[in-house]
């Protein structure tokens, strides 16, 4: 069995998103393999936290452990927490947290609520967001 992944809460979000785009080659290279690990292993367990984690690790913004775009962050992640209803640290499997963000956010239209400030905001638009798993 796999490990368990820790995901920031509003990753779950990008994650449905993710077009090869980002923030430096090896970010969205890092990120690429993240996404197709948990598609092909949707009942990989992720921690849910408000906190920089496996995606954030390869990330250039990311400084001393903190994101400089941290109030951001910090917002988003309360967000997607609220809105599905789960607390920082929640353990479930991929396919569970990818359908709690598409039923309780994206079904709901809640997504420019959320993160509608957010940089990647025009590439979150697209009908077919959501992996099928």
């Amino acid at each position: 069995m796999l490990n368990e992944i820790t995901l920031r809460a509003h990753h779950g979000m990008c994650l449905a998103f993710f077009q090869g785009k980002g923030y430096s080659d090896g970010f969205t290279a890092h990120m690429g393999r993240l996404k197709a690990s948990l598609e092909e292993c949707p009942e990989r367990a992720v921690r849910i936290t408000a906190a920089p984690d496996e995606i954030c690790s390869a990330c250039p913004q990311l400084e001393n452990g903190v994101c400089s775009a941290k109030e951001k962050t910090d917002r988003y992640d309360s967000g997607v927490l609220k809105a599905c209803g789960i607390g920082n640290g929640s353990v479930m499997s991929w396919r569970d947290f990818s359908a709690l963000v598409e039923e309780r956010i994206f079904s709901r239209g809640r997504r420019c609520e959320i993160c509608g400030d957010c940089q990647w905001d025009p590439i979150c638009h697209f009908p077919d967001h959501v992996s099928r798993i």
